[in-house]
């Protein structure tokens, strides 16, 4: 049985995170764990001058989070009626990226799926605060970060970027097989770049690449370099609606490294399709 964990906020980007994983694993056997931590904010600890008054908004917090979880538990319960999914809900004290951690390990969560809020300047930073926090903590489990109001119907194309600068590890690419199969569906690999000509050891990688995924339906293209790799990457899958995006979290430290750019998070907040983050 495979088991995913989704973070739930409550909102409606956190509920469209969740109906698009019991959509993409409808015909997979599944446990969800649907996770809400909370801890008090700077506003709701301002002017508290006592222990007492933290124990107080802690109690007001739990059950709040707990007749949330409640309510949605309730309503999957009466219109989720899939036998191969089981749901479970979780209230936890604390730091989300805590929590995460601990329900990982404890439950021997397979994946991790998040929604993302597309927003820019300050608005990103305090909305995406906590997101950006999971995917910098959560390095050994893959991460579906699913955007604000994408409406998933069916998976057609996994598409892979990669510049293969990077040997591919025996089990890296799991995640992304395990989604093509599942829907039937092709990968097809993407190449940023200035200039395309491949290094000896960038060819050695792509043949590698190629033989990992010998029993998939793949298809190359090149994307060229434009301002920076997720402007690059969300211009080409503009008016794809049926595509999820995966990238390997150490294939974008060459970019990083030359224009200073966070590809990982910048593709969680502005990419137009969901994006598997897959472990280091």
């Amino acid at each position: 049985m495979k088991k995913i964990l989704v973070t739930t906020d409550f909102s409606e980007n956190s509920w469209n995170s969740i109906f698009t994983a019991l959509k993409v694993y409808a015909q997979t056997q599944c446990h969800f764990y649907i996770l809400h931590a909370y801890e008090p904010t700077a506003l709701n600890v301002m002017g508290s001058k006592t222990q007492q008054r933290l124990g107080v908004i802690y109690d007001s917090l739990k059950k709040y989070s707990e007749n949330e979880l409640e309510e949605m538990f309730s309503y999957f319960q009466i219109n989720h009626k899939n036998p191969l999914h089981e749901i479970s809900t979780i209230s936890k004290a604390g730091a989300l990226t805590d929590a995460v951690a601990n329900i990982i390990a404890k439950n021997d969560i397979d994946l991790l799926i998040m929604g993302t809020q597309g927003a820019t300047g300050a608005k990103e930073v305090f909305l995406g605060s906590n997101t950006v926090k999971v995917l910098k903590s959560t390095t050994h489990t893959p991460i579906l970060a699913v955007p604000a109001g994408f409406n998933f119907q069916r998976l057609k194309t996994v598409l892979f970027a990669t510049d293969f600068a990077e040997p591919f590890k025996k089990n890296e690419l799991e995640p992304l097989i395990e989604l093509a199969k599942l829907w039937q569906a092709g990968i097809e690999i993407v190449h940023v770049a200035v200039e395309f000509i491949l290094s000896d050891t960038q060819q050695m990688n792509k043949e590698k690449l190629i033989e990992r995924l010998k029993d998939i339906d793949l298809s190359f293209n090149n994307i060229p370099f434009e301002v920076n790799v997720s402007t690059s990457i969300n211009k080409y899958i503009a008016d794809d609606t049926a595509s999820i995006l995966g990238i390997i979290r150490h294939q974008h430290t060459f970019w990083e490294k030359v224009i200073g750019e966070a590809v990982v998070h910048k593709l969680a907040f502005h990419a137009n399709i969901p994006v598997l983050f897959l472990p280091q």
